[in-house]
């Protein structure tokens, strides 16, 4: 196991706490406005930046991906809870802790069983929809508070849209004004000066200005009073039937931050040439989550806003995860009376720009163009997860991506090779590589496992290869097996069949260039025996075009 903080030397040292100043600026606003999402007071959001950044930053192999509560697990917990338990209750505080440690439960179960694996289910057009779903839902609600329109955030989306139109006459100017403001600061600084941590200036800026004009009074709506003191150690205490009723929604976070996170880890690894173990990550994850249920934060997942900033900031260490826990803490303890007086339409403006890329425009109108059946199932995803639900979302990407990979593998490349040509040596030469053919002999390649959704297709396409050759040209049809790894007791069947139709054509069957897996696999299914292995070479193809033979 590597020690942690690797890469951190004399020469980068001032980088990396410079860099961590940048993240605590970009993380303290952003995590005020994801625990409101989620229907949590302030202080877990700043409490996941404690403990769980510090754990998770001395165990992950990752040295830049910053681990911290996001947009789409805020939502997550908001949609999951929220039918549970009366937002902001404290059964509805507990419950988020009890989420958090049960996604860290089964992170470390993934790591233990090495089943990273699974979160491949959900490609990137599942994901798209997914977080773009979320994400949508979630900008409804930034508008309401950039426009000082109270909405029922914890209702569902076609409710909050109601709500926000409804309550247009009631629209504060002030409210507006500060978030015009905001973002235009926002988006020209992102253009002209990233480095600068602009979301820390607005909330800066917005609150001096809102405490100087007493715009409170004007009906600007405040963060209110935040609660001192640094993070203690608890425990959720729920009946056992609440333990259940939160595993849906655990597993869906757990899911996706492991499709998401480990994307982003190995990403960075490759890009900045430092090994990634994906396990390790999950550990970390799972250590992470457990750590942020037990100190009165949620659930904290990869965050590829905060990563980019760093790598943009030449971070290459988790020193800046360090600096920002550290910073955190000393505001808990020491600072919160600084946070009251921040106005909601500032919250509102920082996570609206933050929330908007997540929306997936750029994505979904790349994959319009290059395969509208990935737009489909990102589309679908979408819709379900803003319309029905997140968790009815997660289930909708897991049955998309088996129809998904389904439909490809029922699909597979097979290459068919025949000649009825008298010259065996020009054959050999011009063949593809790895299949050579001869007068009578048809050979027929299978880029794929022979199983159940492609073993029929398969026995079709080697029948019609036949069947076009003139009656009784074909004398010996070779099945080149090199690219087939696996085969099931469907695909089997479908083997045996077609074996019964070419006898019945007079065509002998022989297999070339088996796999030693592939080959006890076919003998135990009772469809191979010893003289029907072909090896591909001038005097077996020889043979096979003698005549006599």
């Amino acid at each position: 196991m590597q020690k942690p903080l690797v890469g951190l030397n004399r020469g980068n040292i001032v980088r990396e706490l410079t860099a961590g100043v940048t993240l605590l600026a970009i993380a303290i606003p952003l995590n005020i406005g994801y625990a409101q999402i989620a229907g949590l007071p302030p202080t877990a959001g700043l409490y996941a930046l404690v403990l769980p950044a510090v754990v998770y930053a001395l165990t992950v192999s990752s040295r830049q991906l910053v681990a911290s509560p996001d947009a789409a697990a805020a939502a997550l917990v908001a949609s999951s809870i929220g039918g549970l338990a009366v937002a902001g209750s404290a059964d509805y505080l507990t419950l988020a802790f009890a989420q958090a440690i049960l996604c860290g439960v089964m992170f470390l179960a993934l790591a233990w069983f090495k089943l990273g694996f699974l979160a491949n289910f959900l490609s990137k057009p599942i994901l798209v929809g997914f977080v773009g779903g979320l994400a949508l839902d979630i900008l409804i609600s930034q508008i309401a508070k950039m426009l000082g329109v109270k909405i029922d955030s914890g209702g569902e989306f076609v409710d909050k849209v109601v709500d926000l139109v409804t309550g247009l006459g009631t629209v504060n100017g002030w409210s507006v004004l500060i978030s015009v403001v905001a973002l235009a600061v926002l988006i020209l600084g992102k253009r002209f000066a990233r480095a600068v941590p602009w979301a820390l200036v607005v909330l800066i800026v917005a609150t001096v200005a809102v405490v100087l004009a007493d715009l409170d009074r004007a009906g600007v709506s405040v963060l209110g009073r935040v609660e001192a003191g640094p993070p203690t150690l608890t425990w959720p205490v729920i009946d056992w039937t609440m333990w259940l009723a939160l595993i849906p929604s655990a597993m869906a976070l757990t899911l996706v931050t492991t499709a998401e996170g480990l994307l982003v880890s190995r990403s960075y690894g490759e890009k900045r040439h430092y090994a990634t173990s994906p396990n390790r990550d999950l550990f970390a994850f799972g250590l992470g989550n457990v750590a942020a249920g037990a100190t009165g934060g949620f659930s904290v997942g990869s965050s590829t806003s905060r990563t980019a900033a760093m790598d943009q900031a030449g971070s290459r260490t988790q020193l800046p995860s360090l600096v920002m826990a550290a910073g955190t803490l000393l505001l808990l303890i020491f600072g919160t009376a600084l946070l009251a007086d921040i106005p909601s339409p500032a919250i509102g403006a920082i996570v609206a720009f933050a929330v908007v890329p997540l929306l997936g425009i750029r994505e979904f109108r790349a994959l319009w163009k290059v395969d509208r059946f990935e737009f489909a199932i990102g589309a679908v995803c979408f819709l379900v997860t803003l319309f029905i639900g997140s968790i009815p979302g997660i289930l909708v990407a897991f049955v998309l991506a088996l129809i998904n990979l389904a439909q490809r593998a029922s699909h597979p490349a097979i290459d068919v090779l025949a000649s009825d040509d008298n010259s065996t040596d020009s054959l050999l030469d011009q063949a593809p590589t790895g299949t050579v053919t001869a007068p009578g002999v048809i050979v027929v390649r299978l880029a794929a496992p022979l199983f159940f959704a492609n073993g029929s297709v398969f026995a079709d396409a080697v029948k019609t290869a036949v069947s076009s050759a003139p009656t009784g040209t074909v004398r010996h049809l070779v099945v080149d097996m090199e690219a087939v790894t696996d085969v099931d007791v469907t695909g089997a069947e479908a083997f045996d069949a077609l074996s019964e139709w070419l006898g019945a054509q007079h065509v002998e069957l022989a297999f070339s260039r088996l796999r030693p897996d592939a080959r006890a696999r076919l003998v135990k299914l009772g469809i191979l025996r010893q003289e029907q292995v072909f090896e591909t070479n001038r005097a077996a193809i020889a043979a096979l075009a003698d005549p006599v033979r």
